[in-house]
Order: C-alpha cells, then structure tokens, then sequence
C-alpha cells in the first residue's frame, strides 16, 4: 500500500496517489489509454466514443454485473501524450500525471471528488495502482485500507461513505 494524500486546496477535495513504475511514460501510456490494458487494472470497462482520446470524447464506464449494476459516464478534459490525461468519471474527475523517472515512470493519480467518498476511493485507486504495477492485492484488501484511510480523512472531511448497498465485490 501507498498512501494516498488528502488535498483539500481546491474548489472540491482530491486524494493523491503515486506509484513507481519501472516501464518509460510511453509503455505506462498505453496502459492507461488502451481499453484491453485498462481491463487489467481499471475498477470498470472504459470505452472512448470513436476509439480515441480526444479532448471532448464522450466515455462510458460500465461495471462488471457481478460487482455492481452500473455505468458512469465521462467525458475527456485533457490529453497531453504521454504526459498527462483529464476526465470525467461520474462526477469525479480523474488525472493521470506521468513523468521519466530513470527508466521508469512516475504516475500520479488525482481523484476530485465528493468529501464522503474519498478514504472509499483513496482504498479502491491503491488496489487498482497495486494490480498496474504488477502486484496481486489479496481479495478483502479493500477492507484495512478503508479503515486507514477513513481514520485519517474524517477529522477533515467529515463521515466516509462504505462501498454502495449494491455493491457485490469483495
């Protein structure tokens, strides 16, 4: 687990989260822009209107039906190949920062979100960062990182909200 940062300086508040990786900005592009990549590590399916990430292009995002009976919408805010990707997911936006770092890249990741939702997100981005990087999360991970984060983010932010009712995953 990496921790994940509470940023509290904008109009709404962001969790920040940053992982190593040891494949150049070009490598950790494809991976957060192709849609079979995306499967490996992305909490849902992302499908880009038309294929391709342009600044405007509607994406929808649905869930697996044995996780949730769902799908988000977004729409793309930014594109700086290979450097840094803008969207809407639901009402949230994301951000993918990446940069060189030796032969390998830095990710980061910002998640603007709603106040409640984000030692849920802060824990549900660690597990999906840990399974990009190549590592295999144990099945209930979810769970302690919640915890953690949830203690550390209610003295600013308030109640954290737990997974939705509907929700069917570990």
């Amino acid at each position: 687990m990496t921790d994940a940062t509470l940023l509290t300086d904008g109009a709404r508040p962001a969790v920040r989260l940053v992982r190593h990786l040891p494949d150049p900005p070009t490598v950790v592009w494809q991976a957060i822009t192709d849609r079979e990549q995306l499967r490996v590590w992305f909490p849902c399916d992302v499908v880009v209107a038309g294929g391709r990430w342009e600044v405007g292009a509607t994406i929808a995002f649905p869930f697996p039906p044995d996780v949730i009976e769902m799908t988000l919408t977004g729409e793309v805010l930014h594109v700086d190949e290979p450097h840094a990707l803008a969207f809407t997911w639901g009402d949230e936006i994301l951000r993918f920062e990446l940069a060189a770092e030796g032969e390998g890249t830095s990710l980061v990741l910002i998640d603007e979100l709603p106040a409640g939702a984000a030692a849920r997100n802060a824990a549900g981005w660690d597990i999906c960062l840990d399974r990009l990087a190549g590592l295999d999360p144990a099945p209930d991970a979810w769970r302690p990182r919640f915890a953690v984060y949830s203690a550390a983010f209610e003295l600013t932010l308030g109640p954290q909200e737990r997974q939705p009712a509907e929700y069917k995953g570990a």
